[in-house]
């Protein structure tokens, strides 16, 4: 088995709901996990988006959500999972807003997708006091075991 990241709020490739969108709740989305691989000691979790600020001419990828050290036997993330709620050990990064936590889809124009990517790492990251996707990036380098990747598009309505 191949490790494998879902959401019962959309399908690989299809739709996120509004709720979790700035014209939303603007909450998190609800993710489930399985089949870590042998020697899973954490996982980490990247939300971004690689067509910022326009999809026809992207020029940046947008950071939505930065976390790691998730702990192994967590299943998943609960829906609007606040910081105080996440799995025992779990640490934050910090987003393209400057702050830590969750920040929903809100592309200024056009359909962007939202790449949902679960790493399984063979240890358990320092803390690297609230890195920045390429910060958290660089300190996996040599200890993914495996990735994940689940999309999810918004454009507003």
């Amino acid at each position: 088995m191949a490790l494998a990241l879902t959401s019962s709020a959309f399908t690989h490739n299809g739709a996120i709901p509004k709720q979790y969108t700035c014209q939303g709740s603007d909450i998190s989305v609800p993710l489930a996990w399985k089949d870590l691989p042998a020697g899973t000691k954490s996982l980490a979790l990247i939300v971004d988006d690689p067509d910022a600020p326009d999809p026809a001419a992207p020029k940046m990828t947008w950071v939505h959500w930065v976390l790691y050290n998730i702990p192994p036997a967590a299943a998943g993330l609960k829906e609007a999972v606040k910081a105080g709620e996440l799995p025992k050990g779990t640490l934050d990064g910090l987003n393209d807003w400057k702050r830590t936590g969750y920040g929903g889809p809100c592309p200024p124009i056009g359909r962007h997708r939202y790449f949902h990517k679960l790493y399984a790492l063979d240890t358990v990251l320092p803390d690297l006091k609230r890195p920045t996707k390429a910060q958290l990036e660089k300190a996996m380098q040599g200890h993914v075991l495996e990735k994940f990747e689940l999309i999810g598009t918004y454009q507003k309505n």
